[in-house]
């Protein structure tokens, strides 16, 4: 049976340990410091700049700290965003509701955001502000499903590939490189070296570029334009 563990990272923000899995849902030297550097800086930031609403792909909603910092930077910048999010197994509210992310991140009533991404409903939109939509959707990456060309940016927040192969799949990266719109990118803390086979045989091109607090590289993918 699953359980869960508060933990504090080294910059002060929690994370969770998963005993089923031996691993934790974000990075020990510093949950928030990760989030920003992986997905926000390494990732959305690229894409802000497009017309129109940003429309994001979040593999693994877990403690949700990826979509509050997003939803910062669509309030910060006054830019639409669109957050598709998947997790098969949420997280309860005995642990989300512990989490210290609202007292660490530089956002009003950021801990009210955070109980409120966690507690609104599966599989249905809902309507944070003007500048952020959050979906979340209770699903495998593997069950879901996507029309072909719709997001911009996708944060690839899985498990470690050692712990769960089979999201970190050909079938599964195959199927977010149709999702992408052509220049779209792909952000993840992983730069194994199966990883970056299978990116490229599912046809993104990709960088490596330093990794947060803990990891000398991550990886940062582009479906080509062209």
């Amino acid at each position: 049976m699953m359980s869960e563990k508060l933990i504090v990272t080294e910059d002060g923000s929690h994370t969770l340990y998963r005993d089923d899995l031996d691993e934790h849902y974000h990075s020990t030297h510093g949950a928030i410091q990760e989030s920003q550097h992986v997905f926000i800086e390494a990732g959305l930031r690229k894409a802000m700049h497009r017309n129109g609403p940003v429309k994001v792909l979040e593999i693994g909603f877990g403690t949700g700290l990826n979509a509050l910092l997003t939803l910062k930077e669509a309030l910060d910048l006054k830019k639409k965003i669109q957050y598709v999010t998947l997790e098969p197994l949420p997280v309860s509210g005995d642990d989300y509701q512990q989490l210290n992310y609202g007292s660490l991140v530089d956002l009003e009533d950021a801990s009210a955001y955070l109980n409120k991404m966690h507690e609104s409903a599966w599989n249905f939109p809902f309507y944070f502000t003007d500048y952020f939509i959050l979906n979340k959707i209770q699903s495998k990456l593997e069950d879901a499903e996507f029309q072909d060309e719709v997001f911009d940016v996708v944060f690839f927040d899985a498990f470690a590939p050692s712990k769960q192969p089979e999201v970190w799949s050909l079938g599964n990266f195959s199927k977010i490189f149709k999702a992408l719109k052509p220049g779209g990118i792909l952000t993840t803390y992983s730069s194994q070296g199966q990883v970056k086979r299978t990116l490229k045989e599912a046809g993104f091109e990709f960088e490596k570029i330093p990794g947060s607090k803990g990891k000398r590289e991550m990886l940062r993918a582009t479906k080509p334009i062209s």
